[in-house]
């Protein structure tokens, strides 16, 4: 038989290095999923709903540098789009096949129509439409290379009938171009760079994921200079570990170490971030920052220099040139906070908490402690991203996944996925809120149908914790945050596999022990503490107010037990501030 354009997809697929394509098959799907059956070196992985398939392929693609989800025409489209907007805003190099109604009803209102060039053009660095077997050739090589190539999202447009039309050879490349320039700042930049570095007293240095392939020369650059070394969520796994100038993160789920050494800087380097919370950034400093991609510089904060490099090239090109500073006073002084920040964090984690409220911050303290030193974490976004950042500490070896830049819900499961299917090595722990797990519930049925090891751990505080809190600091009573929730446990021994509830804090340790050792898929359903607080390093006054004001209202409103319970539980918290 001959080829046809669904069987050259599917070898330019594994050309590029992909492995599985994550889809909810259907009508104009069809021939691509047959073409995958018949070549066998991809697998269909079956999920219940193709956000999932984007999240999961999502977690691949930063993993492993290249993955791929699909949906079929209409609603399959639709249902894409959170993951791929996670996907480009993340700038991993994600291939999405979405495949359309025939050529010959496009335009005419038809069943399940969708123009994807208009649909997926604000979440893709790369978006067209195949509609010839000539183009197809062209289309996939130019897509793929756009994914590697920008770091993004490169969506092809597949009708149903162009993918069982004969192939067509390219008149062009169709091989993939995997390049790896040294980039970094000119030579005068680089002069211009370590002239103000040498002459200022107090500098801190603050990375992003862009800095985690430079650990090494972080550390030396801080040795030299005699920097604090702060770091972003994202960043925080590769900058963490080893390195005895690290005082931890700011922002919005950071503490206080890395937000006053910031401030207290003379100078400030960011190096490989693109730091979103401004407000946490200081206003009288001077600060530089490095970056590769030249349209994120000054967006944040006003610079004293921008400059394009690599940060490991940077670094290795800059070292030579800086001076070897002997004041160490500022830098001894910022450890000496951290190391209070951590003494609380310490005295934190010893707090268990009572039945059916138990600490977070010691659930997480446990899973930090018991999971092995190469572990892939997935958080989701609220509370548990919290606790993440804070309790799980970075090995070298260890990967956080979350939806860190595009913020939704409902990613931690599904990332699991993606993660426990490409390194079925490595132990798989997703932190779930009870929020996130609920909102994509069905795909637990994927984890069982694939028997994949993936250890599930719900922080279950009834409640959608992160905005309860942010109502509570605008000063507004929460409204329609409670939530009233099934026995997940019983949901996953439903779905086929193992599931627990843990709702005495002396059964924690035990109960995360022999989920993290069981060979097999597990559901850990923990109740936690919905009164549990947590403050970013800086509180301004105004939210002081504005928790006043809410506990108020509460009160007013009869719910006087429920304040009184919030106070209790957040004694510590609350004196600190």
């Amino acid at each position: 038989m001959a080829k046809i354009v669904a069987d050259q997809l599917v070898e330019m697929l594994v050309e590029a290095g992909v492995k599985r394509v994550y889809a909810v098959t259907g009508d104009s799907l069809n021939f691509f999923n047959e073409a995958i059956r018949k070549d066998g070196r991809l697998k269909w992985i079956h999920v219940r709903h193709e956000e999932v398939g984007a999240y999961a392929a999502a977690a691949e693609a930063e993993l492993d540098g290249i993955a791929c989800c699909a949906g079929s025409c209409g609603p399959g489209h639709v249902h894409l789009i959170n993951g791929m907007y996670d996907a480009h805003r993340s700038h991993v190099p994600m291939i999405v096949i979405a495949s359309t109604i025939n050529t010959s009803e496009m335009g005419m209102g038809y069943f399940q129509e969708t123009n994807t060039v208009k649909l997926f053009d604000d979440c893709s660095c790369y978006n067209q439409l195949i509609t010839t077997a000539e183009q197809a050739p062209r289309i996939i090589q130019t897509a793929i290379q756009h994914a590697i190539g920008q770091k993004g999202v490169a969506v092809i447009g597949l009708p149903g009938d162009v993918s069982e039309m004969k192939a067509e050879d390219s008149s062009v490349s169709t091989q993939l171009f995997y390049v790896n320039p040294v980039i970094r700042p000119s030579d005068s930049e680089l002069d211009a760079l370590a002239k103000v570095i040498n002459a200022s007293k107090c500098v801190t240095v603050f990375c992003g994921i862009g800095a985690s392939g430079a650990h090494p020369e972080i550390v030396q650059l801080s040795q030299k200079i005699l920097a604090p070394v702060g770091y972003s969520f994202r960043g925080k796994m590769g900058i963490q570990h080893d390195n005895p100038y690290e005082i931890g993160m700011t922002g919005l789920l950071g503490q206080a170490a890395a937000y006053q050494s910031m401030h207290e800087s003379d100078l400030i380097l960011l190096l490989g971030t693109d730091f979103p919370y401004d407000k946490f950034m200081p206003t009288n400093n001077k600060i530089i920052q490095i970056d590769t991609a030249v349209e994120r510089l000054g967006r944040r904060a006003k610079l004293e220099m921008g400059l394009c490099g690599d940060i490991k090239h940077t670094l290795q090109a800059l070292l030579p040139l800086l001076e070897q500073k002997e004041d160490a006073s500022f830098l001894e002084a910022q450890l000496k906070i951290y190391e209070k920040v951590k003494d609380n964090m310490r005295s934190f984690m010893q707090e268990k908490g009572g039945e059916d409220t138990i600490q977070p911050e010691y659930l997480a303290h446990c899973i930090n402690e018991l999971a092995t030193d190469n572990a892939i974490f997935t958080v989701d976004t609220g509370m548990t991203c919290v606790w993440g950042a804070r309790f799980i500490s970075g090995t070298g070896k260890r990967q956080m996944l979350g939806s860190f830049n595009h913020g939704s819900m409902a990613n931690a499961m599904p990332m699991a996925i993606g993660a426990a299917l490409s390194h079925p090595e490595r132990q798989v722990i997703a932190l779930c809120g009870d929020g996130g797990l609920s909102m994509l519930l069905g795909d637990l049925a994927t984890i069982n149908q694939y028997q994949l090891p993936v250890k599930i751990i719900v922080f279950n505080n009834r409640a959608l914790g992160m905005v309860k809190l942010e109502m509570e600091v605008a000063g507004l009573p929460d409204n329609e945050t409670n939530m009233v929730n099934p026995d997940f446990a019983a949901i996953a021994e439903a779905m086929g596999f193992k599931g627990m509830n843990v709702h005495k804090p002396e059964e924690v340790w035990n109960a995360v022990e022999f989920a993290l050792a069981h060979p097999g898929p597990i559901l850990l359903n923990v109740f936690t503490n919905p009164n549990a607080l947590a403050m970013p390093p800086k509180v301004d006054f105004d939210q002081m107010v504005g928790m006043a004001k809410s506990m108020s209202k509460l009160m007013l409103g009869g719910k006087m037990q429920e304040v009184l319970d919030t106070i209790k539980s957040n004694y510590k918290h609350l004196k600190e501030l």
